[in-house]
């Protein structure tokens, strides 16, 4: 079953920190939101595998887009 990652808060993409094919584990850093001009972690919600990355850097997201898909291990 795969999981989405949704934007917390809308802003625009810093950084992404994982790479497609990725074992990540819940809680792990997935990328940085810059939004209220702050930096805005967001961590993994599930254990699993990056199947998906919707975003790069540069990116503006709104509120609950798919920011990128993991699969479960």
């Amino acid at each position: 079953m795969a999981t989405e990652v949704l934007v917390p808060l809308a802003g625009s993409i810093w950084e992404v920190l994982v790479e497609v094919g990725e074992q990540v584990e819940e809680d792990d850093e997935l990328l940085v939101i810059e939004a209220l001009k702050m930096e805005n972690l967001v961590y993994a919600p599930c254990d699993g595998k990056v199947s998906e990355i919707k975003v790069k850097k540069g990116d503006v997201v709104e509120d609950d887009d798919v920011l990128m898909i993991i699969e479960d291990a």
